[in-house]
C-alpha cells in the first residue's frame, strides 16, 4: 500500500510539473514537440520491453484486430490530448489546462451515463451540475468556452474509457499506441525538415537533449501510474489524481503569473466544490459497501456456527 501510494504520488507530481518542461522546449512549436514526443516514447518503451523480454505480449496485441482497432482509437485520442496540452502550455494557458484535468472525473462520470448506461447517485448529479455551472461561469469570464480544458477532459476521459474496456497491459499498450502514431509523427518531422523549419538540432545542444528526453519523460509517469493502480484502491488513486492539476495551477499562477480574476476564481471554486462532493460520495459509498459485505459475511458465519 505504501509503495503504491509513493508510485502514484511520483506519477502525479511528475505530471504536475510538465508545464515547466514544455515551456523549456521553446522555440519549438506544439506540433514539432508532439512528433518528437511520440517517436521517442515509442523508442524508449520498445527498448524497455526488449530488455524485459515482453515482445510476445506485444505480438499478441498486434494480431488481435479488435484490440488493435481500439488501441488505434485510443492513440488518436491521446495524440489530440497531448497536442492540446502542449499548445495550451506554450501559449500561456497553463491555468486553463489545469482546469481540464480538474473536470476530467466529472466528464468520466458523464461518459459512464451516456455510453455505459450507468446510474448516478444524487450527490454525483449535484457534482456534475456544479461542474456545468462552473463551465458556464468560466465561459462568461473568458468570453468563450474554455475549449482547451474541455478538449483535454473529453479526450482523456474517452481514452481512459477505451483503455478500461480493452484491458491491455500498460507498457505493451503504450508501445502499440506510440507505434500507431509514429508514422504520421515521422512524416511531420520530415515535413519540418524539408521546409527548413525544424528547430531541434538548430537551437542548442541542451534544447535538443531536452526534446529527445521527451520519450522518457512521457513514458515514466505512465508506467509509475500503472504500477500504482495494481497496488492501491481506486478510491486512493481518485484522490491522488488531484495532485497534478493542483501543481499545474500553482505553476501557472506563481511561476508564470497567469491572471486569476474573481470570476475565474469563482469558476474554479465551483469545480473544487464539485470534486469535493464527488470524492466524498465515492468514499462514503465505498465505506457503506464494505460495511454491508462485512455484515453479510458475519451473518453467514453465524448461520454456519453450530
Amino acid at each position: 500500500m505504501r509503495r503504491g501510494l509513493l508510485l502514484g504520488l511520483a506519477a502525479y507530481v511528475s505530471w504536475g510539473f510538465f508545464p515547466i518542461y514544455f515551456k523549456s522546449l521553446r522555440p519549438s512549436g506544439a506540433l514539432e514537440i508532439l512528433a518528437h514526443r511520440i517517436v521517442w516514447s515509442a523508442v524508449f518503451v520498445a527498448l524497455l520491453l526488449f530488455a524485459l523480454r515482453r515482445w510476445p505480449a506485444v505480438l499478441r496485441l498486434v494480431r488481435d484486430r479488435r484490440t488493435l482497432g481500439g488501441i488505434g482509437l485510443a492513440a488518436a485520442l491521446i495524440g489530440v490530448n497531448w497536442f492540446t496540452y502542449i499548445h495550451g502550455v506554450n501559449t500561456g494557458h497553463v491555468v486553463e489546462t489545469s482546469l481540464g484535468y480538474f473536470i476530467t472525473p466529472l466528464i468520466t462520470v458523464l461518459l459512464g451515463v451516456l455510453l455505459l448506461g450507468e446510474r448516478l447517485r444524487p450527490y454525483q448529479w449535484t457534482a456534475v451540475g456544479l461542474g456545468a455551472l462552473a463551465v458556464a461561469v468560466l465561459t462568461i469570464d473568458y468570453g468563450r468556452l474554455p475549449y482547451l480544458a474541455l478538449v483535454l477532459a473529453a479526450t482523456f476521459g474517452c481514452y481512459g474509457l477505451i483503455k478500461k474496456r480493452l484491458g491491455v497491459p500498460p507498457a505493451e499498450g503504450l508501445l502499440v499506441e506510440s507505434a500507431a502514431l509514429a508514422v504520421p509523427a515521422l512524416a511531420v518531422l520530415a515535413w519540418f525538415g524539408a521546409r527548413a523549419q525544424a528547430t531541434v538540432g538548430h537551437v542548442s545542444a541542451g534544447h535538443t537533449a531536452l526534446v529527445l528526453l521527451g520519450g522518457v519523460i512521457t513514458a515514466t509517469p505512465l508506467l509509475l501510474f500503472a504500477a500504482a493502480t495494481n497496488r492501491i484502491p481506486l478510491t486512493s488513486m481518485g484522490i491522488l489524481q488531484y495532485v497534478a492539476p493542483v501543481l499545474q495551477l500553482s505553476v501557472g499562477l506563481f511561476v508564470y503569473h497567469e491572471p486569476m480574476p474573481p470570476a475565474r476564481l469563482a469558476g474554479f471554486t465551483l469545480v473544487w466544490l464539485a470534486l469535493a462532493l464527488f470524492t466524498w460520495d465515492a468514499v462514503h459509498q465505498r465505506t457503506r459497501t464494505a460495511a454491508a459485505l462485512r455484515k453479510l459475511v458475519d451473518e453467514q458465519d453465524a448461520l454456519r456456527t453450530p
